[in-house]
């Protein structure tokens, strides 16, 4: 007799990320190896993230280049295979599903909206059939009139026109294509969207429309978003809760208001000191100082050790973990542990 599936829980937040890990090997060919002696190499691209998402919150992952927020979004999209670590969706482990049958249903409750609208489209298929591709993947609909006439509702939805189907990706604008590829990820009526930096490609009177969409898309259908950016006041205008990648950890997670009226970890801190002050207050920020380590070979203890102007000997010897404090943020710093902010 099949093993019954556990329903989910009502209070229970739609997506829990517990632990996730990935790493992507980065040795030489193994004949070199041989040659000259040297181990594998592994690169921790995401070392143990923990986060949980509620329904209909916007969720954002902010850090410079190269801290791991892309790998964690395309991890829970199932693009990268984890090493280790779980992904629970509405209750249900993404690594336990057995059947491709199961795996589908799953999958097609979330979708993604990727950097670069251009590349994720295919130059070669007319709009109309690109936001029709989901619609028959996941045999939602079978009539090739009812599809038409759904593509014409999602263009329509998301501000374009039904006639723009016929059209080709290379027509249109940035700003369009970026509109085409949100038409294409509510094709199949998604409740989870992963947003990868979807306005960082784009002019910034352009962003404020595609965010002002999204915002209003997600009032209209009750969507819940993983948003990934590196711009700080994207992430202002859009998060509920905002969590700070360094290095393929969270360094600092906390609602968004309060991240940014009062941050908690000095690398946050020196992020939100990039953000130009438009009323000139005179307020004294910290300066961003050096660059970030290779992550091939990470510094030992706290990795952001080495930039940080609150380091001593426990921050070089000692990773420090995410642990509640006493403003109500998550943080992973031994100084604020200590009092010696």
């Amino acid at each position: 007799m099949p093993a019954q599936t556990p329903a989910p829980v009502p209070d229970a937040p739609l997506l829990l990320v517990e632990d996730l890990k990935c790493r992507f090997e980065v040795s030489k060919p193994f004949l070199n190896r041989v040659i000259e002696r040297e181990p594998r190499r592994w690169l921790k691209a995401v070392d143990g993230v923990s986060f949980t998402i509620d329904r209909g919150e916007t969720f954002a992952l902010v850090g410079e280049s190269g801290c791991g927020k892309s790998t964690v979004a395309r991890l829970i999209v199932g693009l990268y295979e984890a090493s280790d670590g779980r992904i629970v969706f509405d209750g249900r482990d993404l690594g336990q599903l057995q059947s491709e049958a199961e795996r589908q249903r799953i999958r097609r409750r979330f979708q993604m909206i990727f950097q670069d609208p251009f590349a994720s489209l295919n130059p070669r298929w007319r709009v109309e059939r690109i936001i029709a591709e989901p619609i028959r993947v996941f045999g939602l609909l079978n009539d090739d009139a009812a599809i038409r006439a759904r593509v014409g509702e999602l263009l329509t939805q998301v501000g374009l026109s039904p006639a723009d189907g016929r059209k080709f990706p290379h027509e249109f604008s940035g700003g369009q294509r970026q509109r085409i590829c949100i038409a294409r990820a509510l094709a199949n009526n998604p409740e989870f969207l992963v947003c990868d930096e979807p306005t960082s490609a784009l002019d910034v009177s352009v962003q404020a429309q595609i965010l002002n969409l999204m915002q209003d898309l997600q009032d209209e259908l009750g969507l819940t978003y993983l948003f990934i950016s590196h711009d700080l006041a994207v992430v202002r205008h859009m998060a509920d809760r905002v969590g700070v990648m360094y290095l393929g950890r969270l360094v600092e997670v906390a609602d968004s208001r309060t991240l940014f009226e009062n941050p908690q970890h000095p690398y946050t801190r020196m992020l939100l000191a990039t953000i130009p002050d438009i009323k000139m207050e005179g307020k004294r920020h910290e300066i961003v100082r050096g660059e970030v380590p290779n992550p091939i070979t990470p510094p030992p203890g706290c990795t952001f050790h080495p930039r940080c102007p609150l380091v001593n000997d426990r921050c070089r010897s000692e990773a420090p973990h995410l642990l509640p404090t006493a403003r109500g943020h998550l943080a992973a710093c031994h100084a604020i542990e200590e009092g010696r902010q």
